[in-house]
């Protein structure tokens, strides 16, 4: 083997060994997701669990990544989705838990945090109608624990009813 060659394998290995480790820190405090045992799951490469696994790894190493963050604490952050009405906010624990099934010990501080924030955005927005709502495994978009605050008031007024004229009294 040549030098240049050697070296070049050097290289490749050293690149491999610095992913490895790399990839090792950012994923060492994330649950264990069941496409790392592929051989034995049929969805594991789902782009839900995909995104799951690295909002993850950015909720706990990187959350200066995440946009349109309008309030974080240690344990939570808060997004409000682009100019909707009524307002809209998704909430994300920064812990990784895959949905309401999967909350362990050690997650409560993590939740207890994640309603406190949502109750001050209620408060700081005087919001008194809304909703808050979270999904189950199948009914995520992203298999990571989160929660939509979800205002029903339109720019402070009540929500118009809608009635549609199909719909017959069944009396």
């Amino acid at each position: 083997m040549t030098v240049s060659r050697r070296r070049k394998w050097t290289v490749w290995l050293l690149i491999f060994l610095l992913g490895f480790t790399a990839g090792g820190y950012a994923m060492r405090d994330v649950q264990p997701r069941s496409f790392l045992a592929a051989d034995r799951c049929n969805h594991c490469w789902s782009p839900n669990e995909i995104a799951g696994l690295v909002g993850a790894i950015v909720m706990q190493r990187a959350p200066g990544l995440v946009p349109l963050v309008v309030l974080e604490t240690d344990r939570t952050i808060a997004i409000r989705l682009p100019p909707r009405e009524p307002e809209h906010f998704v909430i994300v624990p920064k812990r990784d838990i895959r949905d309401a099934a999967h909350v362990a010990e050690g997650d409560e501080p993590y939740l207890a945090d994640a309603f406190a924030v949502i109750g001050k955005l209620v408060r700081d927005r005087g919001m008194r109608h809304y909703h808050v709502i979270s999904g189950g495994p199948g009914e995520q978009s992203v298999a990571y624990l989160h929660f939509h605050l979800i205002g029903t008031q339109w720019r402070g007024e009540p929500k118009p009813r809608v009635t549609d004229p199909r719909r017959e009294d069944p009396r």
